[in-house]
């Protein structure tokens, strides 16, 4: 059965059709832009944080690095100082040690030259002759000195005492025939400095005992 048709009724507008609000209304547009501003206050916190972070770990990068820097540095200046005291060290040792040797033969020049003496007798039982060479106004002393222990060795050779200009006080060269020995004061000086500046050498450091003259 088929549905009456609508009855068209006159007193309908037709030029005020109702339409559905699609404007926003103020508080609707608040929240939006409220929520806006909370989300970009976030997101540039968020970025201010990163970049702070990143900023400050830059920073700390550098002051480590300054720091390694710094701290080479300082050890290398420590390092030159050690090297530095270790050769002065070294060097006045040295040179005391030369004062002192040269106070000594002034005070007893022949003393070293009789332990030389009494060193070759113990072994010169079947030579010949024995010849000591020494300063000249040291050959009268070495020549009694010289019999002195001859007397209590087994020593039978000649004796002979001869005053040699080429010979530095308290310096003597005893020869037999088939050997010799010297005690030779700058020899024996120019040896310390030597091995003094190879001690300080070994430790990195710069010795100025070879460009030094020995003590007079």
């Amino acid at each position: 059965m088929t549905a009456a048709p609508a009855k068209f009724r006159f007193d309908l507008d037709l030029g005020h059709r109702q339409e559905r609000n699609s404007v926003l209304t103020e508080s609707a547009l608040a929240s939006i832009v409220t929520n806006a501003r909370a989300e970009g206050y976030r997101d540039g916190l968020a970025e201010g944080e990163r970049n702070a972070v990143v900023k400050a770990a830059e920073r700390l990068a550098a002051a480590a690095e300054h720091l390694a820097d710094h701290a080479a540095a300082l050890n290398a200046a420590l390092d030159d100082h050690r090297r530095q005291t270790l050769a002065e060290a070294a060097d006045l040792a040295a040179v005391i040690g030369k004062k002192l040797a040269s106070s000594l033969v002034a005070a007893q020049p022949t003393a070293e030259i009789e332990a030389l003496i009494a060193e070759c007798l113990a072994s010169l039982d079947a030579v010949p002759h024995l010849v000591i060479r020494c300063a000249p106004e040291l050959a009268e002393a070495v020549r009694e000195i010289a019999a002195a222990r001859i007397a209590t060795s087994g020593f039978t050779g000649r004796l002979v005492v001869l005053g040699d200009p080429d010979q530095a006080t308290g310096d003597a060269r005893l020869e037999w025939v088939d050997g010799g020995i010297a005690r030779d004061r700058a020899a024996l000086e120019a040896e310390i400095d030597r091995r003094v500046a190879s001690y300080v050498a070994a430790h990195g450091g710069h010795s100025h005992a070879l460009v030094e003259g020995p003590e007079q």
